[in-house]
């Protein structure tokens, strides 16, 4: 706990580690987090200054820009596409599951987990709102839930998770320093990390501070160059998305300016004197600028007075001896129809946002029929979900590792020595897995089919089994123990026929 104020919310009791680890440079997470120094102290709220500039007033401007970018309409139709991908709906599945198959626990406890991650998943509510808390990590590049704890019973455990807009709270890090009598270098004494929740960010008046238990956050991943700033995976996408933004409303500035028709005056002044030969101009303007109008509302007949623009007609004084007044048509612009700019930069958006082509291109079906016909795009794309959906696991091993810990299930350090075996399964696009596995079973029964004369002579059984079939050691010995069972139970029924 920080040194000089209480803060807001419940802390898990951990073991204290009486190690001493001298450094002049604070330990740096990749999570954001920026390193304040306390200037004032007193409940709830006290005033900070920033070490590293990272004002959490720009953090707030940064997310209020990818929430803007992600509006345009072809960058919401490619997070769209990446969303649907990672979060996939089903009637009677779950999106997400808890995998312990490989925690070395008994089977109470890991019962008990999965009991508490599936009170987690009705907490987040994320049946309902899973593919809404995605999008928002997506864009934001972070996101934050507050985990509501009865303090004077946390062993219930968390009783409900609130979501925290990711403008209004960020993560600190409160850093004491004191001096090496010996060296005389400044040395790291102490770290305190917590998170500021400010309902006006960039506000340095006040701010409520919070356990770093009580607040679940989870990032995207991505720092910037200075490796200093969370950024969302939307942040190489800014540019193209400005750049597209730019060009359509130039496009249609074109557009307006160049696609009527316009018509050229020469009117024909003879050897009038300029002032009179400018003033029979306009006379000759307003004469044909008056149009009595039938107004269908009121059943009155109006004067509308049309007033000269740069994109109306154009009227031009003729001198004698030229061929008299004269009427013609100019005619608009002929290029329109040609956007292949604004397709270039289309496709830069969607290369940037890491989404297939053949996606933007509506016209083109994506045929998924055979295996060869997946391309590398796709491919690729399905690599980029699955790292999506890992770091965005993160938010339940959070939550799930407090709420076990809170009800005294496991601790943390039995947390820390098998939390990387606990994986969260996301249910998949099943017509994009079952086509390429029934591809590759097709490839593999085409090669069993040319090499079974020579099985026997040339190639054991157990050989094809490893090399053709790409079975392991555990695959052979149950496949052949189905086949035996089989054998076995064959002859039997023939017995039973007369």
């Amino acid at each position: 706990m920080a040194e000089g104020f209480k803060l807001f919310g419940f802390e898990i009791t951990r073991a204290k580690d009486n190690k001493a680890i001298k450094s002049i440079v604070p330990p740096r997470d990749d999570d954001g987090a920026g390193y304040v120094t306390a200037t004032s102290a007193g409940s709830h709220y006290g005033h900070y200054i920033n070490m590293d500039g990272d004002d959490s007033k720009d953090q707030a401007q940064l997310i209020l820009k990818y929430r803007g970018s992600a509006n345009q309409p072809e960058a919401d139709a490619a997070i769209e596409d990446i969303v649907n991908e990672a979060i996939t709906a089903a009637e009677n599945k779950p999106s997400i599951a808890l995998n312990l198959d490989n925690v070395p626990v008994s089977a109470t406890v890991k019962k008990t987990m999965v009991e508490e991650f599936e009170n987690i998943f009705n907490m987040l509510n994320f049946k309902e709102l899973g593919h809404d808390i995605f999008r928002r990590w997506y864009i934001d590049g972070r996101i934050y839930h507050h985990l509501i704890v009865d303090e004077s019973n946390p062993t219930a455990g968390i009783q409900e998770i609130r979501y925290i807009d990711t403008v209004k709270i960020r993560k600190v890090k409160q850093v004491k320093k004191k001096k090496d009598p010996i060296s005389g270098a400044t040395l790291v004494d102490k770290v305190n990390e917590f998170y500021i929740y400010q309902e006006k960010p960039g506000s340095q008046a006040s701010g409520v501070k919070l356990t770093l238990d009580s607040v679940s956050y989870c990032t995207s991943g991505l720092l910037d160059e200075h490796r200093k700033k969370i950024i969302s995976y939307l942040h190489k996408a800014l540019k193209p998305i400005t750049q597209l933004r730019m060009m359509e409303d130039s496009l249609v500035i074109y557009r307006l300016a160049r696609a009527p028709e316009r018509r050229m005056f020469y009117i024909d002044v003879g050897n009038l004197p300029r002032g009179k030969a400018e003033q029979y101009m306009k006379d000759i303007m307003a004469k044909y600028r008056n149009k009595l109008v039938y107004d269908a509302k009121t059943g009155e007949i109006r004067d509308d007075r049309k007033h000269m623009s740069m994109l109306e007609d154009f009227w031009l004084p003729r001198r004698e001896g030229g061929r008299g007044t004269e009427i013609s048509t100019l005619p608009g612009g002929e290029n329109l129809g040609q956007i292949e700019d604004i397709i270039y930069f289309q496709k830069r958006l969607y290369r940037s946002l890491n989404v297939p082509m053949n996606r933007l291109e509506q016209e083109q079906q994506f045929s998924l029929g055979r295996a060869t016909e997946i391309s590398r795009d796709e491919l690729k794309f399905q690599k980029f979900i699955d790292r999506l959906r890992n770091r965005f696991a993160n938010l339940f091993y959070d939550i799930l590792k407090k709420q076990l810990i809170l009800k005294n299930v496991i601790t943390e350090d039995d947390w820390n020595s098998w939390k990387n075996k606990v994986t969260v399964d996301f249910l998949r696009d099943n017509h994009f897995a079952e086509l390429k596995e029934a591809e590759l079973l097709r490839e593999k029964i085409q090669s069993l089919d040319q090499i079974s004369q020579y099985v026997g002579e040339y190639f054991s059984k157990e050989w094809v089994q490893k090399n053709v079939l790409l079975f392991d050691d555990e695959q052979i010995d149950s496949m052949n123990k189905e086949i035996a069972a089989t054998q076995q139970q064959e002859p039997e029924d023939d017995q039973g026929v007369v």
